[in-house]
């Protein structure tokens, strides 16, 4: 079962599922104006004064020093202001951006500067009140926010129940649209997010802000900081490729470390993967298990089954094309899987390929979770 698996991560992931397509849904742009002065409350005022609260100027650590002490900055909070121009842009790209993805029409009074500033006005900012059980990590060493908690499992068992009904709301084309990220396009309002948000949050720390060219210019740098040891990684990658083609014996591999600012380069012989055995059936994650046939989904699930196994979940890509969990799902059994990654996994399959890939997630007789191969359907 899935909710075996659940974890922080899964948790944050199904809230962020809810709040989008139903707490914080946005229908019209009049909507999306409002989730942007929420979300410019939330990071630049209330989780400010909710961190000064907790931590105020004279703060002690346990050792008895200053808490605010360099490299750490006191912030301060910022309340919305419609007269400042880098408050308005944030709102504005924002509001923008927001609407695109729910692929609401921008109307034409958004670029009329008096309309908009008074439409993000009209947004009264509750009074914030601070929370006295709030707890703040502060320590850099901390373990991953995403480990996983006991009340984990009920949690998303509740928000799946949740968004049973939610689906059933929606009509049957609905869907949001994710944006890439393109900072060369100056229409498009990204380098105008990416600037307000990033001198808004200098602004709470008193970091020197930066304009809209000089963002455009820091953010441009992370591609070419990567450049050199990308060359490096495709080289060994390539060097490794040429011991496949000449189908040498595993010790002849090498897994490599390099660090390019020491500089170092230290090389290793893989290990074998593990084998796993089940029901006279022997494999390795090295593997690939091959299905031929323009199959439907419950031949997919019959395939498992004269194996032994039970396959609860099938994804492509990032796509859930199958779980037992959703009773909707029931309705894609006698459809084609291949119909299924077209329609919802939204995959284009060129005309040369044979073949497309699937993850499954499988149990055995015993209800214990079994690692298996990448799957491939050869559909033609």
């Amino acid at each position: 079962n899935a909710l075996k698996q659940a974890d922080g991560q899964t948790k944050e992931q199904l809230e962020q599922v809810v709040d989008a397509l139903s707490t914080n849904k946005c229908t019209t742009f009049s909507e999306c104006i409002l989730w942007a002065r929420k979300i410019f409350d939330e990071y630049f005022y209330n989780r400010i004064s909710q961190l000064v609260y907790t931590f105020p100027e004279d703060a002690k650590t346990s050792s008895g020093s200053p808490f605010w002490s360099p490299p750490k900055r006191f912030p301060r909070a910022i309340k919305f202001d419609c007269k400042d121009p880098m408050h308005m842009m944030f709102v504005k790209s924002a509001s923008i951006l927001r609407a695109q993805v729910y692929q609401i029409d921008i109307p034409q009074w958004c670029h009329d500067e008096v309309q908009f500033n008074q439409a993000a006005d009209s947004y009264k900012t509750p009074e914030f009140a601070p929370r006295s059980d709030v707890k703040i990590e502060t320590d850099p060493k901390a373990t991953s926010k995403f480990s996983a908690s006991i009340d984990d499992s009920s949690v998303v068992e509740n928000l799946l129940n949740a968004l049973e009904p939610i689906g059933k709301e929606l009509p049957a084309k609905y869907r949001l649209i994710p944006i890439p990220f393109e900072k060369d396009d100056d229409t498009n309002f990204h380098m105008e997010l990416i600037t307000s948000l990033a001198n808004l949050r200098a602004r709470n720390y008193g970091i020197q802000e930066v304009d809209k060219l000089q963002a455009k210019l820091i953010a441009g740098r992370i591609i070419p900081a990567i450049a050199t040891s990308t060359a490096v990684a495709t080289g060994l990658v390539c060097l490794e490729l040429y011991k496949v083609l000449q189908n040498v014996k595993l010790e002849s591999y090498r897994n490599t470390f390099g660090n390019l600012s020491l500089p170092l380069f230290a090389m290793a012989e893989p290990i074998p993967p593990k084998i796993f055995e089940y029901n006279n059936m022997k494999w390795s994650l090295w593997d690939r298990w091959i299905i031929e046939g323009d199959v439907t989904t419950q031949e997919l699930l019959d395939w498992f089954s004269t194996r032994g196994l039970t396959a609860y979940s099938i994804s492509c890509g990032p796509a859930l094309i199958y779980n037992n969990l959703f009773p909707k799902h029931k309705e894609r059994l006698e459809k084609k899987v291949l119909e299924i990654v077209k329609t919802v996994a939204k995959l284009e399959i060129p005309d040369y390929r044979k073949h497309f890939d699937l993850v499954v997630a499988c149990e055995d007789e015993e209800g214990e979770d079994v690692d298996i191969p990448l799957v491939s359907i050869k559909f033609r």
